[in-house]
């Protein structure tokens, strides 16, 4: 039998010299690369809010550096982070071998960063726009809901809060009616709609009462009116506040409104407190985010697009997003700020069926005649227009309205196949509408926008689907919406390195398997940055492009 031997493990051997930590780290590791972007961002006209005097702190490089590649291997965690400081190579070697304790680590994250971070994310995006991997030309939107750290059961309803107000409303003046008239509640007129009253005028309207020769009675009312109503009513009022033109919110994170999720764990419709997230990619590279209340996505465009405009000083080419967004308010948006608008509406999809296609008694596929201004019935009778109207949205838009009406409908046919109404049959055409929808059909059917189409599953969904399942970032950890985006700005950028060194270490694959392939005819083939290839047709020329570099 052969003799077994084990390598010696000296544990307690001092080295005259010791290893050097770089050259424990490897030379493809994605840590060398956020090292490198780091260090290239202009941070000298950042304010971090740093006073200066007493003990000196760490610097603001070397804790970016850590953030971004805690967060891109999923630590989250500040408690999390620190402990990596101590113990992990890769950390030890971005911060120095400094080990700030994770309340510096939180401070800095929550404090000197939430003003700061989206000004780093816009640099990065410059320097992926430099490197090629993105042009900002076109831009790919998308939303989903993320939950927040809010606790699910604490709810406040707008119709729960002014029906609580108006009854205290309605029990005050009653109260100072008996103080100043002395005229009983349950003798006021039922039909008489309570007076409003809002605590400031309520204080006044204590203020001003004699509270000198009243009864036992009215000194408590008073009392009431002063320590219970009053505290009360500013409460209510200060609910309708942070509601603004919401529904709800949550009494632990009031920028959370509670809205209806797609995981649903308890499988009953549950509300939960959460953010509608938008976000833009292009090459799945996040190129702008933000937050908004409202469930929908609908919108969600036009504040989306003006913070994009804000960040790079421009407006992207083309814009491509799914049904969600086709209103008429965004589509004469997109045309004004002559951005090409890859933007399907609610029932694009049903009506390149042919049942729809085949279906006469459509509206979609009513004949109009646009110089007389008549729509003409599947029995070959004129609708005039008889009237207009116009609507307005939730954002304020207004959209007006042409109202036609066929003559003769009770002796038809087809009145049964036609339409359900008693009369004459109506419809309501908004012919803006109509056009705006005909130029997306036309461009979404287009050889470009179908390859538009195609890619926009890949683009944003997938970007999700690799935050959510393979990153964990399923949950809010903050609460605020200015410490939620200073948060998923840090987790944006570390998604951006790290999109980009997968990217890269794929084109150095390709370029080590071509040149593997040209080698016998002479031929190099290396990759830049961005993966375009350089054909070289001398190794000579190779070897000098090597030296010059």
């Amino acid at each position: 039998m052969s003799k077994i031997t084990f390598k010696e493990n000296h544990q307690g051997e001092v080295l005259l010299f010791p290893p050097s930590i770089d050259s424990m780290i490897a030379e493809n590791s994605p840590v060398r690369l956020i090292n490198q972007i780091v260090d290239e961002l202009d941070l000298s006209d950042i304010d971090f809010g740093y006073k200066g005097g007493g003990s000196s702190s760490y610097h603001p490089r070397m804790l970016l550096k850590v953030l971004f590649y805690a967060y891109l291997n999923n630590v989250y965690s500040c408690r999390k982070i620190a402990t990596q400081m101590e113990q992990n190579i890769h950390y030890i070697w971005l911060s120095g071998n400094q080990h700030p304790n994770f309340r510096t680590i939180n401070n800095f994250r929550s404090n000197r960063l939430k003003d700061n971070i989206h000004h780093l994310f816009i640099q990065v995006v410059y320097i992926l726009v430099d490197m090629g991997y993105i042009t900002l030309k076109e831009i790919y939107i998308d939303g989903t809901k993320i939950e927040s750290r809010a606790n699910k059961y604490s709810f406040v309803w707008r119709k729960s809060a002014e029906k609580h107000k108006e009854k205290l409303e309605a029990k005050i003046n009653g109260i100072l009616a008996q103080i100043n008239e002395g005229i009983a509640q349950d003798n006021q007129p039922d039909n008489d709609p309570p007076t409003r009253i809002n605590s400031k005028e309520l204080r006044e309207r204590i203020r001003q009462i004699n509270k000198e020769n009243r009864t036992k009675e009215e000194q408590k009312q008073i009392k009431d009116l002063e320590n219970k109503h009053l505290p009360k009513l500013e409460e209510y009022e200060q609910k309708l506040e942070i509601l603004g033109d919401r529904n709800s919110y949550s009494k632990t994170d009031s920028d959370a409104t509670f809205m209806r999720m797609k995981e649903d764990h308890m499988q009953n419709g549950q509300l939960k407190p959460a953010y509608n997230e938008q976000i833009g990619t292009e090459n799945q590279f996040i190129t702008h985010y933000d937050f908004f209340h409202n469930p929908t996505d609908t919108l969600t465009l036009i504040p989306f697009l003006k913070g994009f405009n804000a960040n790079y000083n421009k407006y992207p080419d083309q814009v491509c997003a799914d049904s969600g967004y086709g209103s008429e308010e965004n589509y004469e948006y997109l045309e004004e700020n002559h951005i090409e608008a890859f933007v399907k509406y609610n029932y694009f999809h049903k009506e390149q069926k042919r049942s729809f296609k085949n279906n006469p008694f459509l509206q979609q596929n009513l004949f109009y005649n646009a110089i007389e201004d008549y729509f003409i019935c599947p029995m070959g009778q004129h609708m005039t227009h008889i009237g207009d109207t116009s609507r307005k949205s939730a954002s304020g838009f207004v959209s007006h309205i042409s109202i036609y009406q066929a003559q003769r409908c009770h002796a038809c046919p087809l009145r049964s196949a036609c339409h359900t109404s008693q009369t004459n049959r109506q419809i309501q055409v908004n012919h803006q509408l109509r056009e705006y929808k005909r130029n997306a059909r036309e461009l979404l059917t287009s050889e470009e926008g179908l390859k538009k189409r195609s890619k926009r599953p890949i683009e944003p969904e997938a970007v999700f689907g690799q935050m959510k399942f393979d990153k964990s970032y399923y949950r809010f950890r903050h609460t605020g919406k200015d410490k939620i985006k200073m948060d998923f700005a840090i987790f944006a950028i570390a998604f951006n390195i790290g999109k980009m060194f997968k990217n890269k270490q794929k084109h150095n694959v390709l370029a080590k398997n071509d040149g593997q392939n040209n080698q016998k005819s002479g031929v190099i083939v290396i990759f830049n940055t961005v993966g375009a290839k350089i054909r070289i047709e001398n190794k000579i020329l190779y070897n000098l492009s090597k030296c010059a570099a």
